[in-house]
């Protein structure tokens, strides 16, 4: 068997995976490549030398290939996982900031909004290359994709690419932690399924293993909680429980980029990437602030003698004691379909072909899979109530005006795209965000003109 990483220098998901593939027996049992590719050699080393380590501490037998090369990395590979971005925070920090300088309510910059939206035409042209040297190096291997926007990219490559693709996130284990603290319960005792967009998903089910439905117990469990207890991040969940009757996941600040009223429940937006605009200028000095996900773990503790926000290496150190599992899903795909060992995965992004009822037909959604040796089966779920099916509808059609944008090589079609949004309230001000946004990430993004 040989997976190949690529991205290989990311600090979140490169060491998750070589964890995983090394903890698991299977996969071990017989001749093994780990292919680890990234274009920033620097990370690349460190993601190596972890790998190096780990392998030697396991005593596992694995031949490890570090390349800069994509075609190199992908050559007879069985499985490419991708974890990919482009000087991630100078980038992102623009998505966060850029469209609220407009005046659009967008709370976050990752998935949804305007500025989910430059993220995904910037990502779609790194994930599209490898893609298309999928076809011509290793067309019959899987991509197991972690970059994100999830559902745009990966609706993007199906529509672009003949690769079979699956997108993968763990937010959906993230809403089973939140749902198992609140009926306090251990997670291992709840059975759930879930349907939406990612980041953007809902517990069609919550039940025990005996069938129980636990929705009424969690309504009442929710009613009881301290109002302020993880508010950044459990607030805006819990007012969609009351509002939608579903729970909804990953938390605030994914969940609140999709529409516009967010805003009043998550604290921790004006702290995301915080610069004082008359003393820095961060996308012209290089020097980008430091990222604040949220207020939970309370990042403002800390002494006044500042703090060095320097790339951190720590996430390939090994202190040679232990090797823990990550929770992603990736690794448990690839053993499934390699050995033909079943098993069901809470939540892949796939095209919709019927299963997920009320949501639209070929866009990229999240569900519930089987996944065995002919590959993944999607579950059909539950459908979800109208006002729900509304919203992810609206992101369909934004998903698929972008990507007309993308071919027609259009800042009208991109245009229409942003004035769906939910967040966008000013058609002057949508086309100087698409003309200020073009200009400062023209090297990334795709042709697109007036």
């Amino acid at each position: 068997m040989k997976i190949t990483i690529i991205g290989a220098g990311s600090v979140s998901f490169c060491p998750a995976t070589i964890n995983d593939i090394i903890l698991n027996d299977n996969i071990c049992s017989g001749a093994l490549t780990i292919a680890l590719m990234d274009i920033n050699e620097t990370a690349l080393e460190h993601s190596t030398e972890y790998c190096r380590k780990l392998c030697e501490f396991s005593k596992r037998t694995v031949e490890i290939i570090s390349t800069t090369s994509l075609e190199k990395a992908l050559e007879g590979a069985d499985f490419v996982i991708t974890a990919v971005e482009v000087d991630r925070n100078y980038y992102w920090s623009q998505d966060f900031h850029i469209p609220r300088k407009y005046g659009f309510r967008q709370i976050y910059g990752e998935n949804g909004g305007p500025g989910g939206i430059f993220h995904a035409l910037r990502n779609f042209l790194p994930m599209l290359k490898i893609a298309q040297a999928m076809m011509q190096v290793c067309p019959a291997a899987l991509l197991l994709n972690y970059t994100n926007p999830e559902a745009k990219l990966v609706e993007m490559i199906l529509r672009e690419t003949s690769i079979n693709i699956v997108g993968l996130c763990h937010g959906e284990q993230m809403g089973i932690n939140q749902v198992a603290k609140l009926l306090g319960k251990p997670k291992d005792d709840l059975v759930t399924e879930v349907a939406g967009i990612n980041h953007f998903g809902w517990f069609t089910k919550i039940e025990d293993k005996s069938g129980n439905d636990l929705y009424p117990l969690l309504k009442e469990k929710e009613r009881e909680a301290d109002w302020l207890a993880d508010w950044d991040e459990l607030a805006l969940p819990r007012i969609m429980l009351r509002t939608y009757g579903l729970w909804s996941y990953p938390g605030a600040n994914h969940v609140g980029e999709y529409f516009a009223w967010s805003d009043s429940f998550i604290a921790s937006s004006s702290l995301q990437y915080f610069f004082d605009p008359a003393a820095e200028n961060p996308w012209n000095n290089g020097k980008i602030p430091e990222f604040v996900y949220s207020l939970s773990g309370n990042p403002t503790n800390r002494k006044l003698t500042g703090k060095d926000s320097k790339i951190s290496w720590d996430a390939f150190k090994f202190d040679g004691k232990e090797i823990n599992k990550s929770g992603e899903y990736a690794i448990p795909i690839i053993e499934a379909i390699y050995f033909d060992n079943p098993v069901n995965i809470g939540a892949v992004n796939v095209k919709n072909t019927g299963f997920a009822k009320g949501l639209p037909v070929d866009m990229v959604v999240e569900v519930p899979a089987l996944v065995d040796g002919s590959g993944i089966h999607p579950y059909s779920i539950s459908g979800l109530p109208a006002a729900i099916n509304a919203m992810i509808a609206t992101q369909g059609t934004i998903h698929e005006l972008i990507y007309q944008a993308y071919k027609e090589k259009s800042r009208n079609k991109l245009l229409q795209a942003i004035l769906l949004d939910p967040t966008i309230s000013s058609y002057n001000n949508a086309v100087a965000l698409i003309n200020e946004m073009c200009e400062k990430q023209s090297s990334l993004l795709p042709e697109l003109h007036w």
